[in-house]
Formats: structure tokens, sequence, C-alpha cells
């Protein structure tokens, strides 16, 4: 008899249990997405210098450079947006002593709001001297923002989704049981016409840009549950 008492006390508690486990509510899960595109209005433009030989003279690195910052400050550019990234030779000043005819090089970098200004700036740099351009990197300045209301739209539109199809068999939505953010943004390289810039392009001509921008599609999803009214 005791063992019988015993088993149905067992019983009793493991359904108890189980009943405070399981979640018996009639839930409904949906997904929700929002995307929109933009340009990118930050860009980081590397510009490579280098001396060369004009006939038996040679243009010297620093020549090219104070015609780059000069450029560079008429074009209403910060001075901490304007930076050296690396010089060609580690032991630069030895090797010049040493050698005559070595050509040094060196690599800077400008963080740039308008893609135009840079043939304005090259253009006022003696062609000769430029060895390379190219673009680095990008960046949107609200990225942030943009991505906190496109997740909002998401959950939104989830919750919109989710009141149109109980409508449709006619229960009504109840409040939210679990959210969960989607981390699905696709990283978008933007495409470039030219990658090189017009390194001898004259000032009035230069506002013509010779690259074009792919937009950067964002996209967020979120998946949410939300209980069944009664």
């Amino acid at each position: 008899m005791k063992k019988l008492l015993m088993l149905a006390a067992l019983l009793t508690f493991t359904f108890a249990a189980f009943a405070q486990t399981v979640d018996l509510r009639r839930k409904i899960e949906v997904t929700g997405s929002a995307d929109q595109e933009v340009t990118p209005d930050i860009l980081y433009v590397s510009i490579s210098l280098k001396e060369y030989m004009n006939g038996k003279n040679k243009v010297d690195i620093s020549t090219l450079e104070r015609q780059l910052q000069k450029a560079v400050t008429e074009a209403g550019i910060p001075k901490d947006d304007f930076t050296i990234n690396n010089i060609s030779s580690y032991n630069y000043v030895i090797e010049k002593k040493k050698n005559p005819d070595f050509l040094a090089s060196k690599q800077y970098r400008i963080k740039l709001h308008d893609l135009n200004s840079i043939n304005i700036i090259l253009s006022k740099v003696d062609d000769k001297g430029i060895q390379a351009t190219n673009i680095d990197s990008y960046e949107y300045s609200k990225m942030s923002e943009l991505r906190r209301d496109l997740k909002i739209k998401a959950l939104q539109a989830a919750r919109e989704k989710a009141t149109y199809l109980l409508s449709s068999i006619g229960e009504k939505l109840g409040g939210a049981i679990e959210i969960q953010d989607i981390d699905n943004e696709p990283v978008v390289q933007p495409m470039y016409r030219n990658m090189t810039f017009k390194a001898g392009a004259m000032a009035e001509d230069a506002a013509q840009s010779d690259i074009d921008f792919k937009k950067i599609k964002l996209n967020y999803q979120v998946r949410a549950v939300f209980e069944i009214a009664k």
C-alpha cells in the first residue's frame, strides 16, 4: 500500500512540474524584415607620391608633398583628415645618402565627404609625381541610426503580418512572447566604374567624377512570437 501511495505522489508531483514548464498559451510565430539603400558619404582615399627625374634634376618628395598639402588645405579638408600612411623605405635617409638616384615615395590618406573634391586636389599636384590613387574604404555617417530604424521597422512588419494572418481566421493578436534579432546584414562593396582618379584634370573639369557608387543595401530581419488573444 505504501508503494502505491508513493507512486501516486510521485506521479502527481511529476505532472505538476510538467504543467509548470510547458507553455500552453496559443502562439503565432512570424518574421518581419526591412531594408533600405544608402550611398556612402565618407570615403578614405589613398594617394601615393613619388620623386621623379625631370631631365637631370630630381623633383623631390618634399616639393610634391607641399603641393598636395596646399591643395588639401584649399579644398577645406581638416588637418586631422589628411595623414601620411607610410614611406617607401625604412632607411629612407640612409638610402638617399648612399644612392643619389634613389627615388623616394610616400603614401597619404585623405578622408573625404565629397568624392568630386579629389579630382580638384589632384589637378593641383604635379602629374608625374602621382604614382597611384585608390579608395581604401568607405562609411555611411548615419549607419547606427539607420540600423536602429530598420530593426524597429522589421519588428513592426512582423507584428503587422501576425495581425492580418490572425484576422483572416477571426483571431486577435495578443502581446509579444519572444523577439529575436536576426543578424543578417550583408556586406556589400560599392562598385566603381574607374578606380583611378583623373590625376591631370583641369580644375574646371574636375567636378566631373569618373567614379560611380553602387548603393549599399541593408536588410534586417526580426523573428517574433506573439500570443493569440483569448
